[in-house]
């Protein structure tokens, strides 16, 4: 096991836990590579069973570490909830919220090694949800344990909270809060899903961008039609939306739609916190494998990623597809289209924007339908009190030095549903790190910042009782 960067001799606080990671450094990466191997893929019909495996694998472990344990059933899939109550009236309780369910890993061939067998490799555990979010979910747990394990009991009060539908939208996890929202209630919600800024770089996430996903659907003539008989006189749908996404952007590449920016707040302030991160824009081509950054005229890289508004084609489908040569004119077409958002942008404003910009640039001779599939608000944090102090001097500690301030360009919809919800604070304290592949092939997660995880995690709620 790599050792933390800070001296952990004489610290009382440090040295117990230090030396119990040490000790159990095999099982504990035993026991994550058995919860690593279930293939609790959420959108996948086929895997529902796992998906109560899972659920119930990771109660046991809760209640192994010494946390009372229930798995609450729901239409879609099991919520897990442990509990343990034992800092005293005056401690404060922390809600540590994470996930179970993973990304489908296709396609297999593209994995250097099995999805579901996890291996190391240069120092890097590999295999589907590694990162996201079971290493993460996983360190929390180990870390309550060698909490009680070394003191015989938690500093604070403690719910951990584990959804099995995240990756599909979390549709069971909004109303089970709101329905035991007073036993959840928590002076402070943490949050490991997310990444450091850099290796040796720890970081709290300011903000979060919201959503608004769309599909389009433009309809010509009832079924395709022969493209040389009908060609030239008959609408053609894959064209007229052709022209409707093209119309998304101007050539500078901002976002066309009349009004889109109307609430998008400028700080020159966050501006300037950006600039002085250790950026660079060619090691973040490298990262995308990319030819060549792009985006809105104007702003920085990390501007564009954090703190500006995207409109971007997710998918595109049309016409004949297959290999050899058809000559048609379809007779639909679709694209699906997703706006990123930032603070104070309302997806509802958003949607009535898109729709009437749709119907703007809708040609005669084709129907166009628009539907708003998924849609959430942007988040953005109070990064000051005791739980960010305490968060920062456990952090300081464990990886020797500071954190910085940085934001995600992407979106965890519960975010702001716990801050409405259970009227506290959250703090997204991740330990992933860039280019993990979180939803690709060849996820993972690295080794030592695991590690640093527990013993982060571990000291932060000392810290927070202190």
């Amino acid at each position: 096991m790599s050792e933390p960067t800070n001296d952990a001799t004489n610290d009382p606080v440090a040295e117990p836990l230090d030396a119990y990671f040490r000790t159990h450094e095999q099982r504990i990466r035993a026991e994550l590579f058995d919860f690593l191997r279930i293939p609790s893929v959420s959108a996948r019909s086929e895997h529902r069973a796992d998906m109560s495996r899972a659920a119930e694998w990771l109660a046991d472990s809760l209640r192994a570490a010494g946390l009372a344990t229930e798995i609450h059933e729901t239409a879609g899939h099991p919520i897990v909830l442990g509990e343990r109550r034992a800092g005293g009236p005056d401690a404060p309780t922390v809600l540590i919220y994470g996930h179970y369910d993973v990304q489908p890993a296709e396609p297999f061939e593209r994995w250097q090694s099995p999805p579901f067998e996890p291996e190391i490799r240069d120092g890097r555990i590999y295999a589907r949800g590694a990162t996201d979010d079971k290493g993460q979910l996983f360190l929390h747990v180990k870390a309550l344990e060698a909490l009680l394990a070394t003191r015989g009991e938690l500093p604070v009060n403690v719910l951990l909270l584990a959804e099995g539908e995240e990756e599909i939208g979390g549709p069971h996890l909004v109303p089970f809060v709101e329905a035991h929202a007073e036993r959840l209630r928590a002076d402070a919600v943490v949050i490991s899903d997310s990444a450091m800024f850099a290796p040796g770089v720890p970081a709290f996430l300011s903000s979060l961008r919201g959503m608004a996903y769309f599909q389009i659907d433009a309809f010509g003539p009832e079924e395709d039609l022969h493209s040389g008989s009908y060609g030239g006189a008959v609408v053609n749908p894959a064209q007229a939306l052709a022209k409707i996404v093209a119309s998304l952007h101007d050539e500078a590449g901002r976002i066309a739609i009349p009004g889109f920016y109307g609430r998008v707040r400028e700080s020159a302030e966050l501006s300037r916190r950006m600039a002085e991160l250790p950026f660079e824009d060619e090691s973040f081509r490298q990262e995308a494998r990319v030819p060549a950054l792009g985006g809105e005229a104007g702003k920085s890289t990390l501007e564009r990623l954090w703190t500006r508004p995207t409109c971007e084609v997710n998918g595109l489908l049309s016409g004949f597809t297959g290999e050899g040569v058809k000559t048609v004119i379809p007779a639909r077409a679709m694209a699906k289209v997703s706006c990123r958002l930032v603070a104070d942008q309302d997806p509802a404003e958003i949607d009535r924007l898109f729709r009437a910009h749709v119907e703007r640039w809708t040609p005669p001779g084709v129907r166009v339908e628009v539907a708003l599939l998924a849609g959430g608000p942007a988040w953005q944090a109070e990064l000051a009190g005791p739980l960010y102090e305490a968060a920062s001097r456990a952090l300081a500690a464990t990886f020797g030095r500071p954190p910085v301030v940085m934001g995600d360009g992407g979106s965890l919809p519960i975010v702001p549903d716990f801050e409405r919800l259970l009227g506290a604070p959250v703090l997204l304290l991740g330990f992933g790190l860039p280019g993990e592949n979180a939803h690709g092939p060849n996820e993972w997660l690295s080794l030592d910042n695991f590690e640093r995880g527990m013993r982060t995690v571990a000291r932060l709620w000392e810290e927070l009782a202190a």
